[in-house]
């Protein structure tokens, strides 16, 4: 056992729920820790496929707790939704808490959301529209309403009545929006509120006891070239997906964490704008889309894709101190030709970066410069074990082990649970 950090490598969208759920079995807790109902997860077990947006991917798990903790932003109305379909389907919520500590998206994060990201014109960020983003905001200047607070309703009321003033003269006077109503927004809320109130406790506690155990796995959301403060930033999100942000969203010491595990796919996608400078604007682009369905969880919207970054990749290991890898989506690549993978850029004047510059953001002047390696056509979406892999794919994967310097722990040839080959176990 071990309280392990499973965090997104690149941008986001790199099955992450897949490797969470395979991990499951060997902890008593998974923990979500960042992020809203901007990210998604989607699992396959047995051919039936599962998508989340708030809940843990470990609630298929009837024997560990799940716990939604702190470092959440929460949309009530949402979260009710998502419980109700996995009831529906024989899901079991009875393993499941909900953080008091949470804060709450409110219907004016997502307007506000949707005014400020219009009022940018051309430099849209590409946010989902979700009220992620002025979540965290309010949380930050200390004008949020948290999860304790929302499902009691005097408790509710009351703060409700503080903010949604100073919420108002935002909305009227910046954007000339029309005022919310209190009573309009208590009665929206009301049913979500009653549906929440039996999961919300004091999850601190409940999760310091798990660590101690050393029985936690903790599930990042976007991915850490998304974080707030280390990614790329303008275009980033809100909170913190690198494995620090287990520690910020849950109360957990950094001592108590034994390992992190990096999950990437085997080429990039980035959804929304930003700098992606190995994106693939042909045929091949339009190959990885389709074959690897790159279609968002959450909003549906087609994903940007791309030959693998090795100079991002390096980087997100660096940030999060990866232990181990997990490298998925080695299927959607079959049938090319050749395989690239970007070991540096080139900038302007011709300059060779092979550290992902502050100002990725910002910059123009960037050329990657790839390694060829040969393609392969043998699908190896049936393969169980390295030896059954074409030998193509096993040169792409020793390659990228050897460029990263960090072990590849697992192998993902397809969404099934059970399409997972095992490489090191004793790094799980």
């Amino acid at each position: 056992m071990a309280n392990t950090i499973v965090v997104g490598a690149q941008w986001g969208d790199e099955a992450k729920g897949k490797i969470v759920d395979y991990l499951s079995d060997h902890v008593d807790m998974v923990v979500r820790y960042s992020g809203g109902n901007n990210a998604g997860h989607s699992v396959t077990v047995q051919g039936v496929e599962y998508k989340f947006h708030l809940v843990p991917a470990g609630i298929l798990h009837p024997h560990l707790l799940c716990v939604i903790s702190d470092g959440v932003v929460i949309d009530p109305v949402i979260l009710m939704q998502e419980l109700q379909s996995l009831q529906a389907r024989g899901i079991s919520l009875s393993n499941l808490k909900i953080s008091g500590a949470a804060h709450v998206i409110l219907p004016w994060h997502r307007l506000q959301d949707e005014l400020e990201e219009n009022a940018r014109g051309e430099e849209k960020i590409g946010t989902t529209g979700r009220g992620i983003g002025p979540a965290y905001a309010d949380k930050a200047a200390r004008m949020g309403i948290r999860m304790a607070e929302f499902v009691h309703p005097q408790r509710f009321a009351a703060r409700l009545q503080t903010v949604l003033a100073h919420k108002n003269r935002l909305l009227t006077g910046v954007y000339g929006a029309e005022p919310l109503k209190a009573e309009n927004i208590l009665q929206e809320l009301e049913t979500a509120a009653k549906w929440l109130q039996p999961f919300v406790c004091d999850t601190a506690l409940l999760i310091h006891n798990a660590a101690s155990r050393h029985s936690v796995l903790f599930e990042g959301a976007q991915g850490a070239l998304l974080d707030i403060d280390l990614g790329t930033y303008p275009y980033v999100t809100s909170s913190h997906p690198i494995a620090g942000g287990a520690c910020l969203g849950t109360g957990i010491g950094p001592k108590m964490i034994d390992r992190v595990i990096g999950v990437a796919k085997s080429y990039t996608t980035r959804v929304g704008a930003g700098a992606f400078p190995t994106e693939l604007l042909n045929e091949t682009g339009s190959f990885i889309r389709e074959r690897g369905h790159e279609y968002g969880t959450t909003t549906g919207r087609p994903r940007r894709c791309g030959w693998l970054d090795m100079v991002a990749l390096r980087y997100a290991a660096r940030i999060n101190g990866l232990d181990a890898l997990a490298l998925g989506h080695l299927d959607v690549l079959c049938g090319l030709d050749e395989v690239n993978i970007c070991v540096a850029y080139k900038d302007g004047s011709g300059n060779t970066l092979e550290d992902l510059p502050s100002d990725l953001a910002s910059r123009t002047d960037l050329t990657p410069v790839y390694e060829r390696l040969p393609g392969w056509h043998t699908d190896p979406a049936e393969a169980a074990y390295w030896h059954e892999l074409p030998q193509q794919a096993q040169q792409f994967i020793q390659r990228v082990q050897d460029l990263l310097n960090i072990p590849i722990a697992t192998l993902s040839v397809g969404p099934a649970r059970e399409q997972t080959i095992l490489m090191r176990p004793e790094l799980l």
